[in-house]
């Protein structure tokens, strides 16, 4: 039935006042998380001006335990990714013994910020429980155990919650083009790939499916396979949505042709999202290495603007001091837009400007 113009106005000042309440609530709580050191607009307020999600990986026990970390995720980020808590070594440590304790105070922080939850990862080669490391299980069996796993994560508990999901981790060798060898692949076949993002779709159609991968932001023989891999699955029907660019960069190294390469992804009707995003300098870092870096997270931002299925950015962590970066590369670190005391750095101004801050 048609309605009457005043009638539209009414509804529409109602709509206006609900929004006007919605966002007044949403700043409270934000504000209500503590203040920061880090000046002008909020970067997920900017992000969002643009169309795109700005997040951050997050470590439910820094919540807790550090107020700084706790505002900044707040009040600068639009996203939030579980960095460890949603792998399988911490959601089913023993068979069939599900624990989401840590996860939903992760999900639970996220929904008190308005921000939106991706989960992270599904499949991938480490970080799974010494029960399914070392099974030894057939493919019927393995297979079983899979779509067990990924019914009751996606499905059970996490549906409607989560947003998208790296259902594929690190699919490949860490240089050249080959899959890597790990418990599905050489228990299922290659097969495995398409068989878990079936399952995963199956479990929850309205989450975005991810494979997620690292040295494959510009055009070499790495990102040319997971293209293939990607063009293939599509072919076969697979339900494949994105892929996520992790990006874990050295400062100086952000490949010159990283959009050309996000472009052929997306012509394949893929969103892609920078999933990891760091940038180390060597340490102790000077001057001239902040400016590198922030010149590097500047020009990533740019890039994932200029191509229109990029949904946006998530930083590996919050500030210096919770990085994995200097326990995994001696010498290096720094990584992250803010320091070691939560502070913010260049990059942070540099991610603001790109913004259009």
């Amino acid at each position: 039935m048609a309605k009457s113009r005043p009638r539209k106005r009414h509804a529409a000042a109602i709509g206006a006042a609900a929004l006007l309440v919605a966002v007044l609530g949403v700043a409270a709580v934000r504000a209500a998380a503590g203040p920061t050191e880090a000046g002008g607009v909020p970067l997920r307020d900017l992000a969002a001006e643009q169309g795109v999600r700005i997040g951050a990986a997050v470590n439910p026990y820094l919540l807790e335990d550090a107020p700084d970390y706790r505002a900044l995720v707040a009040e600068q980020y639009g996203s939030v990714t579980a960095q460890n808590v949603m792998k399988w070594n911490t959601l089913q440590p023993e068979r069939g013994e599900y624990d989401f304790s840590t996860a939903d105070t992760l999900t639970a922080f996220a929904d008190e910020h308005d921000q939106a939850m991706r989960g992270h990862t599904l499949l991938w080669h480490q970080q799974n429980p010494e029960w399914l490391a070392e099974g030894d299980f057939g493919p019927e069996e393995l297979r079983s155990i899979m779509r067990d796993h990924i019914d009751t994560v996606v499905g059970e508990h996490f549906a409607g919650r989560v947003y998208a999901w790296d259902v594929i981790n690190e699919p490949f060798r860490d240089s050249g083009g080959e899959l890597r060898p790990n418990l599905w692949l050489d228990t299922l076949g290659a097969d495995y790939i398409a068989e878990a993002l079936h399952t995963a779709h199956e479990a929850d159609p309205d989450a975005r499916l991810y494979i997620n991968e690292f040295n494959v932001e510009g055009r070499n023989p790495k990102s040319d396979a997971l293209y293939e891999l990607a063009a293939s699955l599509l072919e076969q029907g697979a339900p494949l949505h994105g892929i996520g660019l992790q990006s874990h960069f050295h400062a100086g190294t952000v490949p010159e042709d990283m959009v050309a390469n996000m472009r052929r992804f997306t012509d394949l009707g893929l969103e892609v999202t920078v999933t990891e995003l760091d940038i180390s300098v060597e340490v102790p870092a000077d001057e001239e290495e902040l400016r590198v870096q922030a010149r590097d997270y500047r020009t990533v931002v740019e890039n994932c603007l200029r191509v229109s299925g990029c949904t946006g950015i998530t930083v590996w962590g919050i500030g210096d001091a919770d990085s994995w970066i200097p326990s995994w590369f001696p010498g290096r670190g720094a990584a992250l837009p803010f320091d070691e005391d939560y502070a913010p750095k260049p990059a942070y101004g540099s991610l603001q400007e790109a913004l259009g801050g």
